[in-house]
């Protein structure tokens, strides 16, 4: 009997995990936004040089919001210009309004995440805006985008989906309402996330089984804090019911200013090993990934950065990929 070699992994996926995973890389914006420093933006660019190296095709590299609130974010439109130079690279910029999405739109973005909280409590506090403002805010971005013959994409990122560390309980329904309120006003895509990491892998599986059968293959990807220490596990939960797209945040870097100790996003590498490991090709050189985060340990020197496969290093049983075929956008 001839057993594989290690580069030759058997498929031990189960049959209803997805063929391939695409892990969107967030870090630039709701990592870096999370941090009391301002990183140069030189090591801006070299980290989105290293991500795509790496073999990321999917980097929101900022928001535009006011630099006077967010200094953190202040160069997304010089670096929305750097990563429309890579090849492949599909480019997002989060935007809180219309003014947001203008620049996004006139730069180039390839898609634009609109943030809407579910939690009437955090959209108030988190974005002065109730829900359904934000959804008529995106029936204008829609106007705008149409009007201007670009391509760019809109995503109405649902957040506080499973929870909300002001409001408390957020009910399912007005979740699903919402949801389906974004594509009717013009999203073509939507997202759901954890912000403030209420989720637990039960209710992930039974709210994304629902919102797949309203928004089928609009259902963009599922963003995940691990702030509970669920934040792979949700994942994992996710990916059984057929999502294939995951937001995520080198070395962890982020979380909610309105979650009294978060610890920050699913972490990009160790969810990227996760995947790997269960024969689900994410298209990522995972060695490249943890020299990237060295070299961000040492621009962040004094940021608590989170994850494990950095610590502990690759067990003997498993062989990383190394630089493959990128998943396509």
């Amino acid at each position: 009997m001839t057993l594989p070699s290690l580069t030759e992994r058997p498929d031990t996926r189960p049959h209803s995990f997805p063929t391939q995973a695409v892990i969107r890389e967030v870090g630039l914006r709701d990592g870096l936004q999370s941090l009391p420093v301002v990183l140069p933006t030189e090591h801006k660019r070299e980290w989105i040089r290293q991500a795509h190296a790496a073999g990321q095709r999917e980097i929101e590299v900022g928001s535009f919001v006011p630099a006077r609130l967010m200094p953190q974010l202040a160069d997304t439109g010089e670096l929305l210009a750097y990563a429309r130079t890579l090849p492949g690279l599909f480019v997002s910029v989060l935007v809180p309004n219309l003014r947001g999405a203008e620049l996004a739109i006139s730069g180039g973005a390839d898609l634009v995440m609109v943030p809407l909280s579910a939690s009437h409590a955090h959209s108030l506090a988190n974005l002065r805006k109730t829900p359904d403002e934000v959804v008529a805010e995106v029936a204008r971005i829609r106007a705008l985008r149409d009007a201007s013959g670009a391509r760019t994409l809109i995503d109405g990122g649902v957040g506080t989906a499973f929870g909300c560390s002001i409001q408390g309980e957020v009910a399912p329904q007005e979740v699903l309402r919402l949801m389906q309120a974004l594509l009717d006003a013009g999203a073509d895509r939507v997202s759901l996330a954890d912000t403030v990491g209420y989720a637990d892998p039960a209710g992930v599986r039974r709210l994304f089984e629902q919102a797949l059968r309203i928004a089928g293959d609009r259902l963009w990807c599922g963003h995940f804090h691990d702030t509970r220490g669920l934040g792979l596990a949700n994942a994992y939960a996710a990916l059984e019911v057929g999502v294939s797209r995951f937001d995520a945040s080198l070395a962890g870097i982020g979380g909610c200013p309105h979650a009294p100790g978060a610890s920050g996003n699913v972490n990009t590498e160790d969810l990227a090993f996760m995947l790997e490991s269960m024969g689900v090709p994410t298209g990522l050189d995972l060695p490249a990934l943890l020299r990237l985060r060295a070299q961000l340990a040492q621009w962040l020197p004094d940021q608590p950065l989170q994850g494990t496969l950095w610590r502990a290093g690759f067990p003997k049983t498993f062989a990383p990929r190394g630089a493959v075929q990128a998943v396509a956008a």
